[in-house]
């Protein structure tokens, strides 16, 4: 698939192509893009001057046993969407690029009172990769502004945690999630779902709301709506790692004080690892 916009590879190009760029943008991807992404590139593009999009799969955010090698990479496709959106710049790094060989101790980013719960008592590690590359995504590209879906909530705030911390000049825009029809997250990963597997998976995010209703309606017996949640999706045929409703930017039980909250959950489905969360105003 031939397309007119040519990706940057090199960290040194990148810098060059974006010399003297005023209101730069960024969108961080792992490519295999839907309209998900696309979502967060139109974001941007009512935002900002310059829009960069970086496809980028890195490794570091991969535990051993995960889908690292088999993740789709499909960046002439990508490109093709991505020239459609008017993107300014794409950076398609390879991964000596991003992480030379010769550095041998490398530093790496890690926010451990967010990174170490929920997603990240499974996938130990994961979050620290995330930061790490998304510090060195802001180092490289030096954005003004950059956007992350709010389907990846922990990830999300993760960057915003590590932004305040390090006094990093970026502003981080969260984008809602985009769904299909029947209330399934959009998701690079739902193309390991088969036929039947699709159908049911609409059934995490009926979970999730049913849940936000409760607690809207005055419940605040959480732990008894988690194990409810719970319930109903393992009868529907998940795995469930979690399902918890926390406060919305910390990640913590809620108390008498919270006030934003966050229903979240992270099921298997056949090979498919799934996340998805929906917000509750108190």
């Amino acid at each position: 698939m031939q397309t007119q916009l040519e990706p940057v590879a090199t960290i040194a190009e990148l810098r060059e192509r974006l010399r003297g760029a005023a209101g730069v943008g960024l969108v961080p991807t792992m490519g295999n893009l839907h309209d998900g992404h696309l979502a967060l590139v139109r974001a941007c593009r009512a935002q900002c001057r310059t829009v960069v999009v970086s496809v980028f799969v890195n490794p570091a955010q991969f535990g051993p046993n995960e889908d690292f090698a088999s993740y789709p990479r499909t960046l002439p496709a990508d490109l093709a969407l991505l020239e459609r959106e008017h993107v300014d710049v794409v950076f398609a790094p390879t991964a000596d690029e991003m992480y030379p060989p010769e550095e041998t101790a490398p530093a790496v980013v890690s926010v451990p009172a967010l990174a170490t719960m929920l997603c990240g008592a499974d996938r130990p590690g994961h979050f620290d990769g995330v930061a790490t590359v998304v510090a060195k995504l802001f180092n490289i590209v030096a954005p003004e502004r950059a956007f992350f879906g709010e389907k990846d909530w922990q990830q999300l705030a993760v960057i915003r945690s590590m932004v305040r911390s390090l006094d990093m000049p970026v502003d981080v825009i969260g984008v809602p999630t985009v769904r299909t029809p029947d209330g399934l997250a959009l998701s690079s990963r739902n193309g390991y779902l088969s036929a039947a597997e699709r159908r049911r998976a609409a059934a995490i995010n009926r979970s999730l709301a049913a849940i936000a209703m409760a607690v809207e309606r005055g419940e605040r017996d959480y732990a008894a709506l988690e194990r409810r949640g719970c319930r109903g999706l393992a009868a529907a045929g998940f795995k469930v790692e979690y399902l918890a409703v926390r406060d919305a930017e910390r990640l913590t039980e809620p108390n008498a004080g919270t006030v934003r909250l966050r229903v979240l959950a992270a099921v298997r489905l056949g090979s498919a690892r799934l996340i998805d969360n929906v917000g509750v105003e108190l």
